[in-house]
Order: structure tokens, then sequence, then C-alpha cells
């Protein structure tokens, strides 16, 4: 089963987060109607050095949406995207 994974800036506060986090889930349901597997089920926050994981998502052609804050000057504060969770499983959860 396939689980949303969304991934938020690790140097932002959790709820300002969580909310730039709700923002990539909208984007990335909107991006993938008709590919998306996710069904409102599992649902993981998890910080992350957006760029980073940006990129290696690029490098691994695995569909993912990146929300930019326009009132931070647009840089990249979340990412969403489906995966099975090992692809995550060292990275932190927001708490």
């Amino acid at each position: 089963m396939k689980r949303l994974y969304v991934l938020i800036n690790k140097d932002l506060d959790p709820v300002y987060g969580c909310v730039q986090g709700g923002h990539a889930v909208a984007q990335y349901l909107l991006d993938n109607k008709e590919t998306q597997e996710w069904n409102n089920s599992y649902l993981i926050y998890l910080y992350a050095d957006i760029d980073k994981w940006s990129r290696k998502l690029e490098r691994m052609n695995k569909p993912f949406s990146i929300f930019y804050e326009p009132d931070l000057g647009n840089i990249p504060t979340a990412i969403a995207t489906e995966d099975s969770g090992k692809l995550f499983k060292n990275l932190k959860l927001v708490s």
C-alpha cells in the first residue's frame, strides 16, 4: 500500500511546516490525478532537506510535488510523494 509522505523543510517550526506540507499534499493530488494511488490512508510528515530530496527524487524519476511559499521569497518548503516508506526510513517524524 502506498503512503503519502510529506517532507517539510527541517528549518521550519513544526506547525508552520505542517501548513506548508498541506499545500504540498494538495498540489500532489492536483498534479497526479490520473496516477496517484493514495486513498486518504497513511499520511506521514517528516523533516528533510528539501533541496537535497527534490534532486534525489528527480534523479529517481519519482513523481512528487513541491510547494514554494510566496511569503518566504518562494523558497521550497515542502514535498509530497507516494512511497512504501523504505526510501524515507532515516528521516525524523515531525512531532
